[in-house]
């Protein structure tokens, strides 16, 4: 008998995917393992939590002062000018008519009456006689009207504002009321200072109190 030929032995392979070339064939892209998402980045005019800015620091006082300014001319600090001062020799009772005299001088050279105050030590003026009897208001309403000379006695001549001239009439009363109406005269003169009374008596109060 003929022989027949074997026929051809097919051997199984395992089953499983087959083996390409790493050439020709793509990995496969490995799946995100599960687990927390990260947090997404703030979008650009998206709302979220304001971060509180640090507080601006500011200088104190004393730095602040410290600090240099910018160079200038050093301006020395002003300070008022002493006023002239004129003796006029007269008695206790004659006092009062010099300075009435040099009030009267004063107007003649220019000087309005508002820049005149007078300050009698011992009987007061007639004027300020006269426009006290109409009460204390209306006589300091002359004074604060400053349009006319005024005349006040020297125990309240501290309230007088300042006046370019001051008269001051030593005519009587006691040393101290001398005293203080040539310190007040002093501080409220402006330009000049005119004293009438005793030479004596005027220096030996003027080094003393003024």
């Amino acid at each position: 008998m003929p022989l027949i030929p074997e026929e051809p032995q097919i051997h199984e392979k395992a089953q499983g995917p087959r083996a390409t070339p790493a050439s020709g064939r793509t990995a496969p892209t490995p799946r995100p393992v599960p687990g927390p998402r990260p947090a997404a980045p703030p979008r650009p005019g998206r709302p979220g939590p304001v971060r509180p800015a640090p507080p601006a620091q500011r200088a104190s006082r004393d730095t602040a002062a410290a600090k240099p300014g910018p160079p200038g001319p050093a301006t020395p600090a002003a300070t008022p000018a002493a006023p002239q001062i004129q003796l006029i020799p007269a008695t206790p009772d004659g006092a009062l008519d010099a300075a009435e005299e040099a009030v009267d001088l004063l107007l003649d050279s220019g000087r309005t009456p508002g820049d005149v105050l007078v300050i009698t030590t011992g009987e007061p003026h007639p004027w300020a006689a006269h426009e006290l009897s109409f009460g204390e208001a209306a006589y300091w309403a002359q004074h604060d009207a400053g349009d006319d000379v005024f005349y006040a006695d020297a125990a309240v001549a501290d309230r007088a504002a300042s006046r370019a001239v001051v008269v001051v009439a030593l005519n009587g009363g006691p040393e101290a009321a001398a005293a203080t109406a040539l310190t007040v005269a002093h501080s409220r003169a402006g330009a000049l200072l005119i004293v009438c009374g005793d030479p004596q008596r005027i220096n030996s109060v003027l080094g003393a109190g003024v």
